[in-house]
């Protein structure tokens, strides 16, 4: 159940991956593009655009806008508060523009995805379920018979969602 509430914005593979080789950075630049923001500004602006399905971890936001800035794309101005403010450059605008192919195929991915949310209520439940399930294997080992039943009951569930 790891990862339920995560959203997938590429074609295949794992929940939670993120957007694949390159696409974080166009999105990022594509955001600053749009108006200058601050880092955690434009996590929140991924999360908002997916309902809160998927938001990009602090851990590799900062370093691709680093690299943003390094590569010349976007500029930084530090803000009398300490945070930075990252915009694009004209060098970025550029690059977006050859890159227009590719981010339009990001953003329609990003569409998709945010057509596509989980409910809140399912997600709440699948997080109690989780937390339930991991409070009782805490408290001590399970007896054969208690695995059993524990299997059974998330088996049935499983069939029972399976024909919803």
């Amino acid at each position: 159940m790891r990862g339920f509430g995560r959203g997938r914005l590429e074609g295949g593979g794992r929940r939670g991956r993120g957007f694949g080789h390159g696409g974080l950075r166009l999105v990022l630049l594509q955001l600053v593009a749009e108006k200058p923001r601050h880092g955690y500004e434009l996590i929140k602006a991924i999360e908002e655009r997916l309902g809160g399905a998927y938001s990009p971890s602090p851990g590799v936001v900062y370093p691709t806008l680093t690299m943003l800035e390094e590569l010349g794309y976007a500029t930084v101005t530090p803000t009398e508060d300490g945070r930075k403010l990252y915009a694009a450059t004209a060098a970025g605008l550029s690059w977006l523009e050859e890159q227009r192919p590719e981010l339009d195929a990001v953003m329609a991915r990003l569409r998709h995805e945010e057509r596509h949310e989980r409910p809140p209520q399912v997600v709440r439940a699948v997080e109690n379920l989780r937390l339930a399930l991991h409070l009782r294997l805490e408290r001590g080992p399970l007896t054969t018979e208690q695995a059993e039943a524990v299997a059974d009951l998330l088996d049935a569930t499983a069939r029972n969602l399976e024909r919803i």
